[in-house]
């Protein structure tokens, strides 16, 4: 790797820390819960599945607006 490749990665690396860090710490707060604990396998996979639908969601309206649309 060239040392823009590196830069980049130690970006995006520090980027996702620090976002799953606030995420994680205000959905603990928010929800009153443990993640790792307090949620079965089939309830894990059902908000992984929303907020798959949520991605999805934002993805194709924002390539809606970046068309112009």
């Amino acid at each position: 790797m060239n040392d823009v490749q590196k830069e980049h990665l130690k970006y995006i690396l520090t980027e996702s820390r620090d976002r799953i860090m606030d995420k994680y710490i205000k959905g603990s707060i928010e929800h009153d819960s443990n993640l790792n604990e307090d949620y079965t396998v089939n309830e894990l996979l059902e908000e992984a599945i929303n907020e798959a639908v949520d991605q999805l969601t934002y993805l194709l309206t924002l390539r809606q607006k970046l068309n112009g649309e």
